[in-house]
């Protein structure tokens, strides 16, 4: 299959379609993200010997009416009105609909307007999906508790680790991730856990264990639109948003579903792969979840390991697990812009088609051609790989003694050679 085969059941292919076709040289491709490593590493070495970002303190502020604008009542209840509003729509698609993927608009809206869509939106706007979570509307409108319980400060946003970890499964392992039982029972489990969290710990429940949200937060820490400490919106470097990523648990959880995530979904679409899916004595559904799992594990222990040889090299570090997690954002961005782009912009496209009444709508033609996007999947996975270095680069000559700071980063660089040439080899393998 190609990308620019029309995709039935869209969820089980979800990145672009097969990426073993494209014009390709393996050479150039791994040399070319090497050496971009590389100079860039001994370039911060020799020219970066300060911490330049100053995160939550960092930004130009907008102009008063804009902030007047963007935190009035009003325009925050529009824009829950327009969350609920979308959310009942899919929900009467997928009650009302025909259990046709192809027919139904509903799969494409969760699956690439939700799940894909909020990449950008996040990316442009911040963290829009706190605004538009037609969940926090649900529970505005419900009786609050009387003393909501505090979440204990462990907890982090593990929950909402676990929940993107179940959506991954759902995704790219379920049996039918399309068919409308599958996702009725999906949002029936996801609604039900975030209103009874709510309801026992309030709203500060969304932001700990809603995946949405926090897989659009994230994100959001490299939109240049954000908020000082003090709540002033602001234009920023998306390095000083990037810089105040809270080290809280869970973050590296996150983050590693993220990239696992995405790196078997290159997977599961190499031909060897889905011969071994097909002849499994465990079946497909088995074999696939144990896949997505030991991929998520293993890009978890890599940095397990690279967390555990800086505690080695400085003891000062006292949370090296969290203290550089903020650095592998830019790399789980760049593997969902080389993977999901195309998907977008087709998918996407076909999907509004059909919630706007056209049937057995087709999906537009792929806005590259092979050799162009070959070009742009490389390049986003190198890119975020250099941003990752220099986010990496400038928290170590903050915690490490300048004598120590390029040292200390050896870990750190080697990991992410171990990313990019997998995440390459994904794509060329």
């Amino acid at each position: 299959m190609t990308a620019a085969t029309p995709v039935p059941f869209l969820p089980l292919a979800h990145g672009v379609g097969s990426r073993h076709d494209l014009p390709l040289s393996p050479f150039y491709a791994y040399a070319g993200a090497f050496a971009a490593l590389f100079v860039s590493f001994l370039a911060l070495g020799l020219l970066w010997s300060a911490s330049r970002f100053r995160g939550a303190a960092a930004g130009r502020p907008l102009p008063a009416a804009v902030q007047r604008v963007a935190d009035a009542r009003a325009t925050r209840v529009a824009l829950r009105a327009l969350g609920l509003a979308a959310a009942v729509t899919v929900l009467l698609h997928l009650l009302l609909g025909p259990d046709d993927p192809d027919r139904n608009p509903a799969p494409g809206a969760v699956y690439v307007l939700l799940w894909v869509g909020l990449v950008p939106a996040s990316l442009l706007l911040g963290p829009v999906w706190r605004l538009l979570n037609p969940l926090r509307a649900v529970h505005s409108l419900l009786p609050a508790p009387r003393t909501p319980r505090p979440l204990p400060p462990a907890v982090g946003i593990r929950p909402a680790a676990a929940g993107l970890l179940l959506f991954a499964w759902l995704e790219l392992a379920a049996p039918e991730p399309a068919a409308t039982p599958t996702l009725l029972a999906f949002l029936a489990v996801y609604a039900a856990v975030q209103l009874l969290g709510a309801a026992r710990h309030g709203a500060r429940w969304f932001a700990h264990a809603d995946p949405f949200e926090v897989y659009s937060s994230l994100l959001a820490r490299l939109s240049p639109l954000g908020r000082r400490a003090d709540g002033r919106l602001v234009l920023r470097s998306p390095f000083d948003g990037l810089d105040s990523t809270p080290q809280t648990p869970g973050l590296v959880a996150c983050v590693c579903v993220l990239l696992g995530s995405t790196a078997y979904d290159g997977l599961s679409d190499n031909p060897r792969w889905l011969t071994a899916l097909q002849t499994s004595p465990l079946g497909p559904t088995a074999t696939a979840t144990l896949g997505l799992l030991a991929t998520v594990a293993l890009v978890a222990a890599l940095y397990g390991i690279c967390a555990g040889a800086l505690r080695l090299m400085t003891r000062s570090l006292t949370h090296p697990l969290t203290a550089f997690a903020h650095s592998l954002l830019p790399i789980a961005l760049g593997y969902l812009v080389a993977h999901y782009f195309t998907l977008l912009v087709t998918e996407g496209s076909r999907t509004v088609m059909m919630a706007a009444g056209t049937d057995n709508a087709l999906a537009p033609d792929p806005p590259l051609a092979p050799g162009g996007l070959a070009t742009l999947q490389v390049a986003a996975i190198v890119t975020g790989h250099v941003l990752g270095v220099v986010a990496a680069h400038d928290r170590s000559v903050r915690l490490f003694p300048p004598a120590r700071a390029v040292a200390g980063q050896l870990p750190l660089f080697a990991l992410m050679i171990a990313y990019t040439l997998g995440g390459i080899g994904l794509l060329i393998a």
